[in-house]
């Protein structure tokens, strides 16, 4: 069954320069380790290797990122990681970006995030596939052991991606499987959609099928239904990375049906979608940059919130969209009318997604997200 509506408290207006809604409990399960590091760390490590940047200071870097990520295409937004990859290239940068990654989470209040990465593209210096992650489940558990310490706790476990364009999905898939009881909880392909569907790798999928492991495939972004369709019905997506143009799929009709729902048709991949559940990744901010969505007013999420689909609200890339999880919501409340209320719906509906055991996942909602929503009058 869905999820039931939010019912908006009062007084629901929220803030990401308000401390309080900051530390209101949230979840996270699209975002990418190499789209998230400080403008700071960055000029740090490019003067250990010697790698030149755009930019002098970490003022002006973080602009020239910016405004890079903002061309409104997905190939030019992608040109960007050239600068942040560049510096994960030994043990103790991709320990340090990790453990950062955790703490600037969990500094926005983030209690559970699913973090991603290509192991395959931090092998310049040397390191093999398995030291890659090892170096980085290092930083993460440095990072969430600082987070508890600081009294802002938080779990994290990492997603390792394959590229869609290359020719190691079944490797990545291996080494995630390898890796299940240290920190790794899923698997991803990413890249540009484009000329390379997700069914080029269904060896990998067929085998993380037969592991009983996690899946979630970028697809629907900068591509459209058929994307969707393959990365669910032929490759076994349990989640979507983005997902946003299924909105393709969606014909509003105008008013409210008796649930106070939009009226609205659904194609059959829609109506499928939303019936099995299956997670949206969405990315407000990155879906504009990229062209995937016209502005956040406009974004689909909004639509797909209220047709009570599986919909969730991430980041994709801080960096690159100057932004946290407390900015995204702070932005639909802004333009798209949303309320706290509806902040609390979407962290439990990621949190019903997460890649994690099911106690886990119920112990986050009940224990944490719950009650921290309630200490700000939010009710369910």
């Amino acid at each position: 069954m869905a999820e039931p509506a939010p019912v908006a408290p009062a007084g629901a207006a929220f803030s990401a320069s308000d401390p309080t809604f900051v530390l209101a409990p949230k979840a996270l399960l699209h975002d990418h380790l190499d789209g998230g590091l400080r403008p700071q760390t960055i000029l740090e490590l490019s003067a250990e290797i010697g790698h030149e940047l755009p930019a002098g200071n970490a003022h002006e870097l973080a602009d020239w990122f910016q405004r890079a990520a903002n061309s409104g295409s997905l190939e030019r937004y992608l040109e960007t990681f050239v600068h942040t990859v560049a510096v994960m290239q030994s043990p103790a940068h991709l320990a340090r970006v990790a453990r950062e990654c955790a703490l600037d989470l969990a500094a926005d209040g983030v209690v559970y995030a699913e973090v991603r990465y290509a192991p395959e593209q931090h092998l310049e210096g040397g390191l093999t596939l398995g030291e890659v992650v090892a170096a980085v489940q290092e930083g993460f558990e440095e990072g969430m052991a600082d987070a508890a310490g600081a009294g802002t706790p938080i779990r994290v476990g990492t997603l390792l991606t394959a590229m869609r364009h290359a020719a190691r999905s079944r490797e990545i898939a291996e080494l995630a499987v390898r890796h299940r009881e240290h920190g790794v909880v899923g698997f991803d392909i990413a890249g540009a959609e484009a000329g390379y569907p997700p069914s080029r790798h269904l060896d990998a999928f067929d085998y993380l099928h037969r592991e009983n492991f996690h899946v979630t495939i970028h697809a629907g972004e900068a591509f459209g239904l058929p994307s969707i369709w393959e990365a669910v019905q032929v490759c076994g997506a349990d989640r979507l990375g983005h997902g946003v143009r299924i909105v393709d799929d969606i014909e509003l009709l105008g008013g409210r049906d008796r649930f106070g729902r939009p009226r609205a048709q659904l194609g059959r991949l829609a109506a499928w979608i939303r019936d099995a559940r299956i997670p949206l990744e969405l990315c407000p901010s990155s879906n504009v940059q990229t062209g995937a969505a016209p502005t956040i007013a406009q974004h689909p999420v909004t639509m797909l919130k209220d047709l009570r689909f599986r919909a969730t609200v991430n980041t994709d890339n801080r960096l690159m969209s100057a932004t946290s999880v407390s900015r995204e919501l702070e932005l639909l409340a802004k333009e798209a009318g949303w309320t706290i209320g509806d902040a609390r719906w979407v962290t439990i509906n990621a949190l019903k997604s997460a890649f994690i055991p099911f106690d886990e996942r119920l112990g986050l909602i009940e224990d944490v997200v719950k009650p921290g929503y309630a200490a700000l009058g939010v009710v369910a």
